[in-house]
């Protein structure tokens, strides 16, 4: 494009590149050139200032927070309206909050759902948790987080519609743990989140998520095995395949790690949807993990064990090459053997056009919902174990 360099950064990301350096060069001032602010609530505490912070605001009957300490908080459940990044109008965003605090002290668990915005059975799993706590048998806490992405909810879509440089569809689960100076809204709302919401609040979290639009997946964890407080807290699901991989920088999960608070990530089945069947294991297993806890007592129900999961550390795509209509030959949580047909791929006039086979040995861990695909989608993923291959020897790197 002729706005664009021929080499190294493109005009508008050079931009936005300077904007973030003097952004970043304005935190370091004071005086009487920062900006004004038209009122108290504006100016909310700053991360790492302890107390809970209310702007004055109420809305729908809940009182309006900018900052949270649960140590502020009396015994019993607790409703607040976050508030988030502002939009274009000059108005906030809102996140939904929800603290369930015993009358003993003890450990602080957090529940995350909505940090993508087609992701339903994650919000009803928390909000049914939540429907089974008494904070009178409690000890510690319970915070449950509902719509962390609420401009994507709005929309049922996966991204933040984000207005800053033109349309962008971002994805605030790539940017965690944000930052409140930066110069798009998803990278400041995902640091008011952490800083003034989570961080000082838990020991330890689960943010529940689903497959994306357009997918389908088994029920499942993305879990670092290899950190034992979350190998414990994944094993308590009795859930089909448990992946153990970091995943991707900017996770929430990630970053709470980061943090010094054991994180890992469900997955819910099919995004778009209450998948009751599949929310019933998750309620069990997040429970399990309250009362692993000692935040409630009482027995442990089915876990990992009973499931007889499936534990991987590898996952391959298997990726269309041409457009057209695709036909699955797999099921979710099939084992799927090398050279294995998993789908065949038809045009208009029902002509086959690709026929897709499996290049390693594994179980389905996710596959495409959606009827057509263009070249380049994934259609199946395959989980595998490296140390113990499907229809095969070890796989070394």
């Amino acid at each position: 494009m002729a706005n664009e360099t021929s080499e190294g950064l493109g005009r508008r990301d050079f931009m936005i590149a300077s904007v973030a350096t003097i952004g970043a060069a304005a935190a370091l001032m004071t005086g009487p050139a920062q900006a004004q602010t038209g009122s108290a609530s504006a100016s909310a505490s700053p991360a790492g200032t302890s107390g809970t912070v209310y702007t004055g605001d109420v809305i729908d009957g809940k009182k309006v927070i900018s900052s949270l300490d649960i140590s502020d908080l009396g015994p019993g459940k607790h409703g607040f309206y976050f508030q988030g990044v502002q939009m274009p109008t000059g108005q906030h965003w809102y996140v939904s909050v929800m603290v369930a605090k015993g009358a003993a002290p003890g450990k602080r668990l957090g529940l995350m759902s909505g940090v993508h915005g087609d992701e339903m059975s994650p919000i009803h799993t928390v909000q049914s948790v939540m429907r089974e706590l008494d904070p009178a048998a409690m000890s510690g806490s319970v915070m449950a987080v509902f719509d962390i992405s609420r401009p994507a909810m709005e929309g049922m879509e996966r991204r933040w519609p984000n207005s800053g440089r033109g349309i962008d569809l971002i994805d605030i689960n790539r940017l965690f743990p944000g930052n409140e100076g930066a110069p798009d809204a998803p990278s400041r709302h995902a640091g008011l989140v952490f800083n003034r919401l989570l961080r000082s609040n838990l020991d330890y979290a689960i943010d529940f998520h689903t497959a994306a639009t357009g997918m389908d997946a088994t029920a499942f964890h993305l879990a670092r095995m290899d950190i034992p407080e979350v190998r414990a807290m994944a094993e308590l699901y009795p859930v089909d395949q448990i992946f153990d991989n970091f995943g991707e920088h900017g996770l929430l999960a990630n970053a709470l790690i980061d943090a010094g608070i054991p994180a890992f990530t469900p997955e819910i089945g099919k995004p778009r949807i209450f998948d009751h069947a599949m929310i019933a294991l998750f309620v069990e297993g997040t429970m399990n993990v309250i009362k692993h806890h000692g935040i409630i007592s009482g027995p442990i129900g089915k876990t990992s064990k009973d499931s007889n999961v499936f534990v991987a550390d590898g996952m391959f795509p298997v990726i269309a090459t041409h457009g057209g209509f695709v036909e699955l030959l797999v099921e979710l949580n099939e084992t799927v053997q090398p050279g294995q047909k998993v789908a065949i791929q038809r045009n208009t006039f029902g002509e086959v056009v690709a026929e897709y086979s499996a290049t390693f040995g594994g179980k389905v861990g996710a596959r495409r919902t959606d009827a057509t695909a263009e070249s380049g989608t994934p259609i199946v993923f395959l989980i595998f174990d490296s140390a113990n291959p499907v229809g095969g020897d070890a796989l070394v790197e």
